[in-house]
């Protein structure tokens, strides 16, 4: 078991995908007895968020939705557990004195949490995108200055992470993005336009949840995460490959100048990752599926199609504008992913409404402060909120 005795760390999104696999990890590695679990975040699932509370003994519980407020509370009743909500709450739960944050909120709402508890100091296990996407300079020099570590979350930036040699950088030649392919790997344009929001959640390997699993689909998840690795690795938009591997076994790899190339392998299990980044470095043994390479049989790679998969080629355009495109680019598809599983707009208009905002938007400079990042991003929803009521479908 590792020892993490006393470790004291926060769950930001514990009622997400990634905040229920950190808490069965940190079930897994001992609970009260190894870690000191200081607050635990989350959104409108009041049931699920005080019952984690209560059973990893969290000191402070936050939700969200402030009208949810008193449902938290009074579900907590008599334990002692701090209970708070709103926005302002939530920066305060990230800013508390801890030695790690698992930053797991979805979207843009997890930026400034996230960007608090960096500012503070503490290690960042990072699983949000957004913080790396739309302010990536900004929030890199948040990590730094602040002092502690930023461990990337993801699978794919996890086995780079872990496929990167100390004191090797200058030796990387590129950096080899693993993708599934998602449900539509084979599916012609034609036939993705009739993909609705049910069809399109469900992934062939990894349980996630719905902005994820529909970001895989689209690979726009893919997308965003060229744009991270640029950012967590110090590397060119050039030395950036992406590589569809439909067993997602190979999660990525690092290659090197003398051609050697690493790699990080595994089933497919968040928990890996996970556990990895809460103890780092020390490698905890978890109760995860074990890789058997006799029943494996073989390992398929291939290039992708950015045709069918227009986001790849717009994360490129994205980083060689610089600027504020990542945050455009993001709250573009922010919004087109809410139209898309409302039934406004189609599976394929997704990536249309987020090209067409980028383009609209591409004159726009760097981010000097976080001001200017949630600007660009309140205009880019303006813009492809816009975009979608006059491209949305009748139906």
């Amino acid at each position: 078991m590792a020892d993490t005795a006393g470790r004291r760390i926060s769950i930001l999104g514990s009622t997400g995908s990634i905040g229920v696999n950190t808490l069965d990890v940190v079930e897994q590695l001992g609970g009260r007895d190894a870690f000191d679990v200081v607050a635990v975040t989350g959104n409108t699932n009041i049931t699920l968020l005080a019952e984690q509370a209560k059973t990893c003994g969290a000191r402070l519980a936050v939700t969200a939705d402030e009208d949810c407020y008193h449902a938290l509370k009074d579900a907590l009743a008599g334990t002692g557990i701090e209970v708070a909500a709103g926005r302002q709450a939530l920066i305060d739960a990230a800013s508390r004195d801890v030695d790690c944050v698992m930053a797991a909120i979805v979207g843009t709402a997890g930026l400034e949490p996230t960007l608090a508890a960096a500012r503070r100091g503490a290690d960042i296990a990072l699983a949000n995108k957004e913080c790396l996407v739309s302010a990536g300079d900004l929030f890199v020099k948040a990590v730094a200055e602040g002092g502690g570590r930023l461990i990337p979350v993801d699978s794919e930036h996890s086995a780079i992470f872990q496929s990167l040699e100390d004191d090797q950088h200058h030796a990387v030649e590129r950096i080899v993005l693993t993708a599934s392919g998602g449900p539509f790997r084979t599916w012609t344009r034609e036939q993705m336009a009739g993909v609705t929001a049910d069809i399109a959640r469900a992934h062939p390997n990894w349980s996630m949840g719905l902005k994820i699993s529909i970001g895989s689909a689209s690979m726009f998840n893919k997308a965003l995460e060229m744009i991270e690795a640029k950012h967590l690795f110090n590397v060119s938009p050039e030395q950036i490959e992406v590589i569809v591997h439909p067993q997602s076994v190979i999660h990525s790899m690092v290659g090197y100048r003398d051609g050697s190339i690493l790699a990080q392998l595994g089933c497919p299990d968040m928990r890996t990752a996970i556990g990895y980044a809460l103890t780092y470095p020390d490698r905890p043994k978890l109760d995860v599926e074990r890789l058997d390479f006799a029943k494996l049989a073989r390992l398929d790679f291939e290039a992708p199609d950015e045709q069918r998969f227009p986001a790849l080629r717009l994360a490129r355009t994205a980083m060689q504008r610089g600027g504020v495109q990542g945050a455009v680019m993001n709250a573009a598809e922010e919004m087109s992913f809410h139209a898309f599983c409302a039934g406004r707009i189609g599976f394929l208009q997704m990536a249309d409404i987020a090209e067409q905002v980028m383009e609209d938007m591409a004159g726009y400079g760097a981010a000097a402060t976080m001001d200017d990042v949630y600007a660009a991003d309140s205009e880019a929803r303006q813009r492809a909120d816009a975009l979608i009521a006059r491209t949305g479908m009748a139906a």
